[in-house]
């Protein structure tokens, strides 16, 4: 690890300034689950590393005239821990529980999760299966846009070196929407996804039938995925088992896994498609409860 400078930010507008001064040269320091393996190991270190983990603006969780709002420095703890999550994403909760241990989703935050950007990420399918949007604040001013879009490839977002993710924003028309996250590894606990699944859904009619179907796939493509084809294959068709079935079906063949020396895409094909079904099947269920 080589030296560098550490500087505390207490809001967002110090951390902003920070990066205007040093740009490309400066790294963003939250939880540090992911940021302090990588300066052990990177050849070049970041020449300064600000501390927003206190910065009061990203730490709320609370419900506006827009929707639910999460801060990028929350934690997953934090998350599990809020009424306000529990009660109209439950989803999310469900995601964030899944990552790492105890120790782990006590400091790492979901803007780092997102931020971070692999493909096998936990946080982002719910949100994506919820429609989210990210606030972005950079030098002049902020912008919003479909966290669907803030992906841009493997460790790559839409973010310049000068902006700072801001907070999450799950919209208010989609808050306890029925949905529903699947997650497979090579053990129960502190394991990376093989494939990952979060779907969302209403339900119309009489009869029964699906509305604004959402299936978001993770851990198969360069990043966070939506499976238009199975969403356009549901959209208004009478609610089956059978079309759970096929729509697994669409989205594997919608995905692109690669072979590593966890799994073969072969075997990621049939988890795409027993996850999406099964996924189905629970926000079903949760819509009849609802």
């Amino acid at each position: 690890m080589k030296p560098f400078d550490f500087i505390v930010a207490h809001d967002s507008a110090e951390a902003l300034a920070v990066l205007a001064r040093n740009g490309a040269g400066t790294r963003l320091l939250a939880g540090g689950t992911d940021l302090l393996v990588e300066l052990k190991s990177a050849a070049r270190s970041p020449a300064v590393v600000v501390d927003i983990s206190r910065a009061s603006d990203l730490r709320r969780i609370a419900m506006t005239e827009k929707g639910l709002v999460i801060g990028a420095a929350v934690t997953h703890g934090e998350i599990l821990d809020s009424p306000l999550v529990r009660k109209w994403a439950p989803a999310l909760a469900d995601a964030c529980h899944s990552i790492g241990a105890v120790q782990t989703r006590s400091l790492g935050t979901l803007g780092g999760n997102l931020v971070t950007c692999v493909p096998s990420m936990d946080g982002g399918p719910v949100l994506v299966a919820l429609e989210a949007q990210v606030t972005i604040a950079g030098p002049a001013a902020r912008r919003r846009m479909a966290l669907e879009e803030f992906f841009v490839g493997p460790r790559r977002t839409a973010l310049a070196p000068d902006e700072l993710l801001l907070e999450i924003l799950i919209p208010k028309k989609n808050l306890g929407k029925p949905a529903d996250f699947q997650k497979f590894g090579l053990r129960r606990g502190q394991a990376l996804a093989l494939v990952n699944v979060a779907v969302s859904l209403r339900v119309g009619g009489p009869p029964a039938a699906f509305v604004e179907p959402r299936i978001v796939l993770g851990a198969v493509a360069p990043t966070v995925m939506r499976a238009a084809q199975a969403e356009a294959f549901l959209e208004g068709r009478a609610i089956s088992l059978e079309a759970m079935r096929e729509a697994g079906r669409i989205a594997a063949a919608e995905a692109q896994p690669i072979t590593d020396f966890r799994a073969s895409a072969g075997y990621r094909l049939d988890l795409i498609a027993t996850l999406t079904r099964r996924a189905l099947e629970n926000a079903r269920a949760r819509a009849r409860e609802a």
